[in-house]
């Protein structure tokens, strides 16, 4: 029979005074240093292997080395492990707090959906101090220290919270709790123990877990809150999941050393699980302070791929980031991590949420496990619209729904770097693009392909290689393109609030699209907008401030709008009766290679300086052999235009006989300058000065009224000085 010792403090008068005397000679040592605790050191009874029942507050002072011990701990009270050695437990151990002191509170809510709450926690009933190891178990089913009086449904809960200042090791192949988790030691699960520790609840403990094979971090039943973990170095499976309707944080870093270990992420309908660290790769500070020595390595593959991490999202909503890092979950490229969108009771969702830059160098997939690329992702992505969340996708994405921008964020397809392309799956039934912020496509050798974006955000071309527009366009926000080519195959961008080429050497190509109408366009000098030769091209609103630099080829060029500057049309040209042409401040000429249909007003810009000289100012340069069809409103042939003082009149036959061109005919103060013979300017329209007006039959009269009225003005003021002078003499 198992020799068992009860610790007991019994009243004088049933004790002899020897054994009295033993007693408090055995308790000095502890009794000195805890007398306010009460409790007592059974260190011999563990070593010696006894079942101890517990009546008070209890430590063992585990010996250098390895202690197993084979009894049993009942009764009640606490247990302390101190000293420098490690105490394996064998069995099973059922002590718990006195009464006295359990105040915690568990309670089951949810109705038909049930899950456990704990709040006001009791003191550990276990505490491992620092420099000690407590092992439960030995790779069986036994040696967990716990009481389980809760009826929780789904999991048991211990009762038996630990305080861990040292290391717990969890040598159990079993499901099992700890109750409330506190310190700041290490909790550690050997590799393939195939045990699964469940974390139930808030834990103020601020360590590191070490997961070597399971863990459920949450669940159905139970949510978990994780605030002070110092870190998670999972080496096995770390699966998060949730109640119904509840939003679970984990804002630790998790890192791994080993090949295959993942974190599995689960949810309830209208629960979320936000994810604010990163899984890294460690290299480092062992098992207490895993550390990457340099974060470039999680983008590399490193001997036997031992970095290669991954995450499988089951049927989940998941968030990386809170909008207080710019540090992405899963650093790595395809070589060094997998991102798997599953569905299970629904389709997942994966939101990004970052305050500043953050690339993603994987493709997500929907495979099993590290083969990510073998079924697309049931899921859809969103980039959440706080301050500073820009995202790259630098790898082709492998996902079958939809991707959403949120207003003030920005998503970009490409990284701008060699081996950095990214692209969407836009041949899936759920693709769509929805651009409430800003679309920024920057490959640099593979050509991208999009479709099917709505919202009211930007779209900007800002790659090497060309992105192609298919159709289903209807985002209202701006169209820049700063680089490459952005070429339009289907759809239109009539939504668009503005089409703006900002860059030399960049280009719209519309060809292949017909008919089209651009809002609000801007063409940099050098840039070029391409149309097919039998389509109508239209502009609409306002072109930039500055004006029209830049090339439209094709078919006919139709202005219904404001347009300005010396742009080129090869093509036909036609402003039509509610447009308006304004030559900007340096006077140069539209050039028009093909025929010239005139209606609308005919503006100056207000930054417009007086000309210096000649005869002749050409407006509308037309290289072609047609006569220009149609006038300006108001200014038929040889209309008079006064212009900073200087009368001109309006030919539709200047040049070489088929350009727009003002006469100088005189000045209101000096003579017009008329140097017959002036040379002929390039493109063979007549030379002289050239300067932006305002002509219009309205603009006319009211020049010669102001001029009137400041003269008329003069002379009262002359009129006056002179009656003065007399009255004075």
């Amino acid at each position: 029979m198992r020799h068992q010792r009860t610790i007991r403090y019994r009243s004088a008068r049933h004790a002899t005074l020897p054994a009295v005397l033993g007693l408090l000679v055995s308790l000095t040592p502890w009794h000195s240093a805890y007398a306010a605790s009460g409790s007592g050191d059974i260190t011999a009874e563990i070593v010696a292997g006894r079942d101890v029942t517990l009546t008070g507050d209890a430590v063992v002072r585990v010996p250098a080395g390895t202690t197993t011990y084979g009894g049993v701990i009942h009764g009640e009270g606490t247990l302390r492990i101190a000293g420098s050695g490690t105490l394996v437990l064998t069995k099973d151990s059922d002590f718990t707090l006195p009464k006295a002191r359990q105040r915690q509170s568990v309670k089951t809510l949810g109705g038909n959906h049930p899950y456990v709450t704990v709040s006001n926690p009791d003191q550990p009933a276990v505490t491992v101090d620092r420099g000690a190891t407590l092992q439960y178990g030995t790779g069986g089913g036994a040696g967990l220290i716990g009481r389980f009086p809760y009826n929780t449904p789904g999991f048991a809960l211990n009762q038996d919270n630990i305080r861990v200042d040292g290391t717990l090791r969890l040598s159990l192949q079993r499901t099992f709790n700890l109750g409330t988790l506190s310190g700041a030691g290490l909790i550690t699960q050997p590799r393939a123990m195939w045990g699964t520790l469940q974390l139930a609840g808030t834990h103020p403990f601020s360590g590191v877990i070490d997961n070597g094979t399971g863990a459920a971090a949450g669940a159905p039943e139970f949510p978990v809150a994780l605030p002070n973990a110092r870190a998670v170095l999972n080496q096995g499976t770390w699966t998060v999941d949730t109640p119904l309707n509840q939003t679970i944080t984990l804002r630790q870093n998790f890192y791994q050393r080993e090949y295959g270990s993942d974190i599995n992420v689960q949810s309830r309908p209208g629960s979320k699980v936000i994810l604010t660290g990163q899984y890294s790769y460690t290299d480092q500070g062992g098992d207490t302070h895993p550390t990457l020595s340099d974060p470039d390595i999680n983008w590399h593959p490193v001997p036997k791929n031992v970095n290669k991490r991954g995450t499988n999202i089951k049927g989940a909503n998941v968030q990386w980031g809170d909008g207080t890092t710019d540090k992405i979950f899963m650093p790595g490229t395809a070589q060094t991590v997998y991102i798997n969108l599953l569905a299970a009771r629904s389709r997942s969702t994966l939101a990004f949420a970052y305050n500043g830059p953050v690339t993603l160098g994987a493709p997500i997939g929907g495979g099993v496990f590290h083969d990510t690329l073998s079924a697309p992702g049931q899921g859809d992505i969103v980039i959440k619209g706080v301050h500073g969340n820009d995202v790259t996708f630098a790898a082709v994405q492998y996902y079958n729904g939809s991707t959403t921008i949120e207003k003030g964020a920005t998503l970009r397809l490409g990284s701008g770097k060699a081996s950095g392309d990214g692209a969407l799956l836009t041949d899936a039934p759920l693709y769509q693009v929805v651009d409430n912020g800003a679309l920024i496509s920057r490959n640099t050798a593979k050509p991208l392909s999009l479709s099917k974006i709505s919202g009211s955000g930007s779209f900007t071309q800002a790659g090497a290689a060309t992105t192609s527009l298919t159709g289903a366009l209807s985002y209202t926000g701006p169209t820049k393109v700063t680089k490459g080519t952005l070429a339009l195959t289907g759809g239109s961008l009539k939504s668009s609030s503005a089409v703006s080429l900002t860059a030399a050497g960049t280009a719209l190509d519309l060809a292949k699209a017909g008919d089209q109408t651009l809002r609000n366009v801007g063409l940099v000098k050098g840039a070029t907008i391409r149309y097919g030769s039998k389509a109508t091209l239209t502009l609409s609103g306002t072109s930039d401030a500055d004006g029209l630099s830049g090339t439209f080829q094709g078919g006919e060029l139709r202005s219904t709008g404001s347009t300005a500057g010396a742009f080129t049309v090869k093509g036909d040209y036609t402003q039509t009766r509610e447009a308006g042409l304004t030559v900007r401040a340096d006077g140069k000429p539209l050039h028009v290679t093909g025929k010239v249909t005139l209606a609308g007003q005919l503006r100056i810009d207000p930054k417009a300086t007086p000309p210096t000289g000649g005869t002749e100012t050409v407006i509308l340069a037309n290289s072609g052999t047609d006569k220009i069809s149609g006038t300006f409103t108001g200014l038929e042939e040889g209309a008079k235009v006064t212009v900073h003082g200087t009368e001109y009149a309006l030919t539709y036959k200047g040049g070489d006989g088929n350009d727009a061109a003002l006469v100088a005919t005189h000045s209101s103060g000096a003579p017009a300058a008329a140097a017959k013979g002036a040379p002929k300017a390039a493109g063979g329209s007549s030379g002289g000065s050239s300067f932006p007006w305002f002509a219009t039959a309205t603009a006319v009269t009211a020049l010669a009224a102001a001029a009137c009225a400041l003269l008329f003005a003069g002379r009262r003021r002359r009129g006056r000085r002179r009656r003065g002078s007399h009255r004075a003499g």
